[in-house]
Parts: structure tokens; sequence; C-alpha cells
């Protein structure tokens, strides 16, 4: 398996990436909608990689794109071919887009981690009563957030309803090394 750049002259793979994030996601309800994100990934200024099984095949993207100057990169969108999930990949295209980030001189790496399903104790809670108090309680058995905890990843703020009432977006963040 090797992780390389998604380029506009990938077309099959671009195709793969697509198909694999509508797949995923319920925000990319529509291949096209999928399409056009995979596509808008591929300007210059961003970060655009996939993980290959030897045959080929897309496993696994991960993208981003600067803010702040360069200093901070947004990581969005992580996805990995379900079949491939708890292997590792997500493990290896962070680390991979860690080290991208630091080639071009960034030094902090921030996400959005929804919680849409009520996988977390932040789950139809009015949050702005004290956001401090609920990013120090956070808990939660299988949301994604617990991915990015093990990778050294921290919570910095919590953006309350960001996906309806009682559906936050968990931000998160880590310094680049």
């Amino acid at each position: 398996m090797k992780i390389v750049d998604l380029t506009r002259e990938d077309r099959d793979w671009t195709h793969q990436t697509a198909s694999l994030l509508q797949e995923s996601f319920e925000a990319w309800s529509t291949y096209e909608m999928a399409r056009d994100e995979v596509i808008d990934s591929l300007q210059e200024e961003r970060i655009s990689r996939v993980l290959l099984s030897h045959e080929g095949e897309v496993i696994g993207w991960i993208g981003g794109q600067s803010q702040y100057g360069g200093n901070v990169w947004e990581l969005h969108p992580l996805v990995i071919r379900e079949a491939h999930r708890r292997k590792g990949h997500g493990k290896r295209l962070v680390l991979d887009f860690e080290k991208q980030v630091a080639q071009r001189g960034g030094v902090t790496i921030m996400l959005g981690s929804d919680d849409e399903h009520n996988q977390t104790n932040l789950s139809n809670r009015n949050i702005y009563t004290d956001v401090p108090a609920f990013i120090k309680e956070f808990r939660s058995e299988d949301h994604p957030a617990n991915f990015y905890f093990k990778l050294g990843y921290v919570i910095v703020g919590i953006i309350p309803d960001a996906n309806g009432m009682g559906k936050p977006d968990i931000l998160m963040a880590k310094r680049v090394e």
C-alpha cells in the first residue's frame, strides 16, 4: 500500500474517492456533491492524498487546506473504505497529513468532528451554559474523537447545535512537530 497525491489527472482515483465519500458520509448524499468536494480539494494550495491498495484501489482519502496564513491547516475530510477500517489506515493517513503540513510550514492542525448521532455526552444538551465544563467532561465510547485523542489531538472548542439542535461539532487541534 502507498499514499500518494490525488491530482486532476487521476480520473479513476478521483471517481473512486468521490464514491467512497458519498458512501461514507450523509453530508455528501449524492455522487455529484461528493465529486465536487473531491475536485475542489485538488487546488494547488490544498492537500489531497489517497491510500492505495497494491491493486490501485482507493482505500482511504485525506484532505486539508491552510488557514491563518499557512500556520493552521484544517484536516477535512478523512475517510476509509468500510472493509478497511480499524486496521491502522486512518492513522497512516493522518500521520502522512501531519508530515505534509510540516513540510509546508504549518504549525497546527485543526478539525471538526460532528456528533450527529448521539455518540457523546454533548448530544442533546445546552452546551452554551458552560462550554469549558462540557469540554472537560467530554465522554464517548464510539465517537471518532477517540481516534484523534490517540493521535494527540485535544478538544479546543465546541460549536453547539452546528448540525441541528443538540448536534454539536467538536473542534480538535494538535501542534505539528
